[in-house]
């Protein structure tokens, strides 16, 4: 029976939603809202657009036509889908997908597989958790079309997210998104092929992922400075996942810069992926002493001076040192006048004769400028974009399509990209931070005391920064 809520078109969004979709705790939650008489609980849900933000779709896991959840991820994938064909119209070389440990992201990256299977799209799925970074290499190794990673990074558990590259190995920019989005919502009605994911190993377009994993680790070896240093060193590294994905990809790559395995030590009860992040308020290690209780009990058991923490879906990196007896934590610009300081010296010292005017580092228009500081002083270049490694990461082809060098991405909300993907990599990012402070250790020197001879040598630079929390998406445009 037609239910009339007094508004048309949320009745019409309604009768679609109740005809469309096939998940039956998702149609519970709108047709008990509907029985209700929740006008308001049904508009929050039924109104709105999902739209690729600085970091792609973030959404609750809730039903609705603005939340994520098995309709809206069909349909999304359904203006993929569609956009790359157009773009792309030849024979398909695939989409690399992967997901978190989130509530859903599994049964997400499956029903976006198939949808993509059904317009003839080779697909690249891994079989477990993969950090966020590795999706962007696999788009690179496979040379597919476009790539997929379904996380809400570090969101709070009852949110998910839905985050596009393309074939670059970046995240797309406009007019990819637009185009996506644009198309999603002219073509709504998920055909019923669309919901059936049991069976995609069947498929003769599905491919597994897991044989990319190996040449990451391969290729980002390759950022290896002092695989003697690290061999031999005295210091520990508390090391938390944050009830995330990067555990077992962390540890590996520490491993592969030469350090002992005594030199890691494992937050145990953050160490494998929880959705629901029961020791931590906020699953974001940026938030600094509060989100650290459990990484600094860890290390002082352990004797550890070093805490290095991965945000969930192993993207980003947070970093404290004890000094004196106290816990300071670092802040991303911290990390990244240091990271631009180790970064620049290797590069320096390997190629001793180049032209450094041909080589780059990039940040962000919210994060420190002592990067065009120590630029201008060392000979390099540096350049600014807008918030967000979409940016950083479609910049730095672009650079390198014109045969210039990018070394070295940052940002401040404890991002970084080294190596070779073009997204954020906080699993080499760790290994990198162990290596540069393993090397200050021979010299007897502190990462702060690294710090403050860098302000010293290039003149100290700050930034003060916040945020605020806007659930509605519609508020956040008003205030722009």
């Amino acid at each position: 029976r037609r239910m009339t809520l007094g508004d048309a078109a949320l009745d019409a969004k309604v009768a679609d939603w109740l005809a469309w979709d096939k998940n039956e705790k998702t149609r519970g939650e709108i047709e008990a809202l509907v029985a209700a008489g929740d006008v308001d609980g049904l508009k929050a849900r039924m109104n709105g657009r999902l739209v690729f933000g600085t970091a792609g779709i973030r959404a609750p896991m809730q039903a609705g036509f603005a939340r994520l959840n098995d309709l809206t991820i069909i349909q999304v994938s359904h203006g993929f889908a569609r956009h790359v064909k157009n773009v792309f119209p030849g024979e398909s070389r695939g989409i690399a997908i992967g997901f978190d440990g989130r509530y859903n992201s599994r049964r997400f990256a499956r029903l976006a597989a198939n949808v993509f299977m059904r317009h003839g799209i080779k697909v690249y799925l891994f079989s477990e958790v993969a950090p966020t970074p590795v999706v962007s290499w696999a788009t690179i190794f496979y040379k597919c079309d476009a790539g997929l990673m379904v996380t809400a990074s570090h969101n709070p558990k009852e949110d998910n997210g839905y985050k596009a590259y393309w074939s670059n190995g970046a995240q797309i920019i406009g007019p990819h998104d637009d185009e996506i989005v644009r198309i999603a919502e002219a073509e709504p009605q998920p055909r019923d092929e669309y919901w059936d994911e049991s069976d995609i190993e069947k498929n003769a377009l599905f491919n597994s992922a897991d044989s990319c994993i190996d040449p990451y680790f391969e290729a980002e070896r390759q950022f290896c400075y002092k695989r003697e240093t690290n061999a031999s060193t005295s210091l520990k590294f508390t090391y938390s996942a944050f009830h995330g994905i990067g555990y077992h990809y962390s540890k590996r790559m520490i491993k592969e810069y030469g350090f002992p395995d005594s030199a890691f030590v494992s937050v145990k009860e953050q160490q494998e992926p929880n959705p629901d992040f029961p020791t931590v308020p906020f699953p974001n290690p940026e938030e600094g002493h509060k989100v650290l209780t459990l990484c600094k009990e860890t290390a002082d058991a352990a004797g550890s001076t070093i805490i290095l923490a991965n945000d969930p879906d192993a993207d980003r990196l947070q970093m404290a040192e004890k000094i004196n007896g106290e816990w300071r934590v670092y802040t991303g610009n911290e990390m990244g006048t240091l990271l631009t300081w180790w970064v620049w010296q290797n590069w320096r010292a390997a190629n001793p004769t180049a032209d450094a005017s041909q080589v780059y580092m990039l940040n962000s228009a919210v994060s420190s400028q002592i990067v065009s500081t120590m630029a201008a002083a060392e000979g390099f270049k540096s350049d600014v974009t807008l918030t967000g490694f979409k940016w950083m990461g479609n910049l730095a082809e672009e650079l390198r399509a014109k045969g210039k060098t990018v070394i070295l991405s940052w940002e401040e909300s404890i991002g970084f990209m080294p190596g070779h993907t073009l997204d954020k990599d906080g699993v080499i990012a760790a290994a990198m931070f162990a290596e540069l402070a393993a090397t200050l250790a021979t010299q007897g020197k502190t990462l702060e005391e690294k710090l403050f001879e860098l302000y010293t040598q290039y003149g100290f630079h700050l930034v003060r920064s916040s945020y605020w929390m806007v659930p509605s998406p519609a508020v956040t445009k008003e205030l722009f």
